[in-house]
């Protein structure tokens, strides 16, 4: 029998017979390793204890304290338990697919009868049997053509179809816990009993096109969440839970924000109070980035595919695109628009990026090297297809606009560029609420053109500008485009869900394939780079990441609503509007409320819509010249002179770059 040797974490390199499984290599090295193992990760490929090893590898035992590895297998075979326990329960429903998702699972069935809520109590308790059961997990290797006779034999025509759609010939992996059975690469734990069965929780059921297909069979998808504990899972449902009291759509109601409707999927209509947030903010990134040395241009919206063809983004972008095909022959009056002359017909798209016409603005007049860097900012209204299945709210929508940027720079000016651009990311972010972000960095791919010295040098540049702010990173390689590295910047938001939403891109290639020069030192044509950037990504999406970071409750110089003066009694009116008049003048967002209802039905109402600051009025306040002061969220009020609640508010609305 050949020799193979394993590699521990350790370094420490042990020889065994090829074949063994991992199983019995965490035997070897102690009995109570033995005991505690979940699977190993062989040669950097995860494995359960059962899979057996055939060449020289590094080897790594897994236990249930290794969280990544163990929540897969968690993950994994609850998919295969859910599964198992709808087929006992429903037993003609028809299995397809069950893959590890984010924090869970989801596992699709062909079934007749729709799923209910009330359902999923039921499979969850099946499922509890199954654990509770401890029933082995076995696997065994079968050719291709036993493996298609025995689903055929179940009549299960989906197993049939994903074993005819994996390519080559290799033999295909078969999976049992007590008599059910499942195709499955692995891995997985080595019995039911494994699995935490107090850490899991189906959540809702959805429809889902076999393979994607619209034209296919239409599946039930059953959702599950697990971890590998209860504690676990009770903080995730409190998580989505405050998820839930956070959602933009529904604060966007409360608060009167924006809207969407059918005649216009994944673009919005802004209301007042949301198109207030969302000047306040373009307000803000306009002064700031003209601090920071950019200059803002404004480019069109419809750009003829002549453009997109010579940038490249025809050939790759173009199923995001939408398409605007135009008659230049029409006189645009008394024509008839739905004859079209093919022959004089223009075939252009909604921009989907601003790059390509940034470039046509670099490439007006003669640059210099003395122009360089040159940072042209737009705030670029784009449109890109997205199926209507992954619109979400405002933050996936079709329509939106960018803080986008682009910085025209020589090789050597890439490092000092990006510092910069990082430091004033950073100054934003915190001013914004957010302190702290995290940087990926994402180097060459497999595949990428230019030499491997400029790529060394851009890589080793961004590495440096990196380390001069002082900052961390977590490297991605080979996610870079083809073309060049990039940075990404990632927000936690207060209940830790993680949003990417700054970048930060090196491209000598569209610079090259339009055309882009500048005269360098020696009177020579030179080639910029063009470095890609954005700060907040989309307004659109980073609005929607405010509110929820907030519950709603914004800060008070982007609120729309910053305050609202309440009468209790009619009496006080005049002075209502004195107040407002006053705070108005001084730069406040104020509006009275005069209505003749109870003050205590004023602040509720107001509350619900997020309004930070209710000042309430009546007789005493009128003689006084003083207002009551109640701040969202506080239950105790305080009595303060106009001049003063004028002054400090007018403090509070001043953006913070202008404080």
């Amino acid at each position: 029998m050949a020799q193979i040797t394993l590699t521990l974490p350790d370094g420490n390199a042990r020889q065994y017979e090829a074949g063994i499984t991992a199983g019995e290599v965490a035997a070897d090295i102690s009995k109570s390793l033995a005991k505690k193992a979940i699977s190993a990760t062989v040669g950097g490929a995860h494995h359960d204890l059962a899979w057996p090893i055939e060449a020289d590898a590094d080897i790594a035992i897994h236990t249930m304290a290794d969280e990544a590895q163990a929540n897969e297998l968690v993950r994994h075979d609850l998919a295969h338990i859910m599964a198992r326990a709808v087929q006992e329960i429903w037993p003609d429903t028809k299995v397809t697919i069950g893959p590890v998702i984010k924090d869970g699972w989801y596992y699709d069935f062909d079934r007749q009868e729709p799923f209910t809520p009330e359902d999923l109590g039921a499979i969850e308790k099946k499922m509890k049997e199954i654990i509770n059961a401890r029933d082995p997990v076995r696997t065994e290797v079968w050719d291709r053509a036993r493996a298609i006779k025995h689903y055929e034999d179940l009549n299960e025509p989906y197993k049939v179809e994903l074993i005819e759609a994996i390519p080559g010939d290799e033999p295909l992996r078969m999976y049992w816990h007590g008599p059910w059975q499942d195709l499955c690469r692995g891995p997985h734990l080595q019995h039911t009993g494994q699995v935490p069965g107090d850490a899991f929780k189906l959540m809702s059921i959805a429809g889902a096109y076999w393979r994607g297909d619209s034209k296919r069979q239409m599946l039930q998808r059953i959702y599950g969440v697990a971890f590998t504990g209860k504690e676990k899972l009770r903080a995730h449902l409190n998580m989505l839970e405050e998820a839930a009291k956070r959602d933009h759509r529904k604060l966007g109601r409360e608060m009167d924000l924006f809207h969407m409707q059918e005649e216009a999927p994944g673009q919005i209509f802004w209301h007042p109070n949301g198109w207030s947030i969302y000047t306040q903010l373009q307000d803000y990134m306009r002064r700031q980035q003209r601090k920071g040395g950019y200059v803002e241009v404004n480019t069109p919206q419809v750009v003829d595919r002549k453009l997109w063809e010579a940038s490249g983004h025809w050939d790759k972008y173009q199923h995001h695109m939408f398409i605007v095909e135009v008659d230049e022959s029409r006189d645009g009056e008394n024509d008839d628009a739905a004859v079209r002359n093919k022959a004089e017909t223009r075939i252009n798209a909604l921009k989907p990026m601003n790059c390509p016409c940034h470039v046509q603005v670099f490439n007006q007049g003669l640059k210099s090297y003395r122009d360089l860097p040159l940072r042209l900012s737009e705030f670029g209204s784009c449109a890109r297809f997205e199926p209507s299945g992954a619109l979400h709210g405002i933050m996936r929508v079709r329509g939106f606009t960018q803080d986008d940027a682009h910085i025209f720079c020589t090789e050597d000016q890439i490092e000092a560029e990006c510092a910069r651009f990082i430091e004033f990311l950073a100054d934003i972010y915190a001013e914004l609420g957010f302190p702290t972000f995290e940087i990926k960095f994402a180097t060459r791919p497999e595949k990428r053109v230019g030499t491997e010295e400029s790529w060394d040098y851009v890589e080793n540049a961004l590495e440096e500008a990196i380390r001069k702010t002082g900052r961390t990173y977590t490297l991605e390689p080979g996610d870079g485009a083809f073309y060049g590295p990039k940075l990404d910047f990632y927000l936690t938001d207060a209940i830790g869900r993680v949003w990417q939403c700054g970048t930060f891109q090196v491209d000598p290639n569209l610079p090259e394939r339009l055309g882009a020069t500048y005269i360098a030192p020696d009177g020579a044509k030179a080639r910029p780079y063009m470095l890609h950037r954005a700060t907040l990504g989309s307004f659109e999406r980073f609005i929607g990441i405010l509110i929820e970071e907030h519950a709603g409750r914004l800060p008070f110089w982007l609120a729309p609503r910053q305050v609202v003066v309440a009468s209790i009694t009619s009496e006080a009116d005049d002075y209502v509007h004195e107040v407002v008049a006053e705070l108005r003048a001084a730069g406040v967002r104020a509006e009275a409320d005069v209505r003749n209802e109870k003050i205590n039905y004023k602040v509720r109402e107001h509350s619900v819509g997020k309004v930070p600051v209710i000042l309430a009025v009546g007789a005493r306040e009128v003689e006084d010249r003083t207002v009551s002061l109640r701040r969202l969220g506080e239950k105790q009020t305080s009595v303060q002179s106009l001049d003063s609640i004028v002054q400090d508010l007018a403090g509070e609305a001043t953006p913070p770059d202008q404080r």
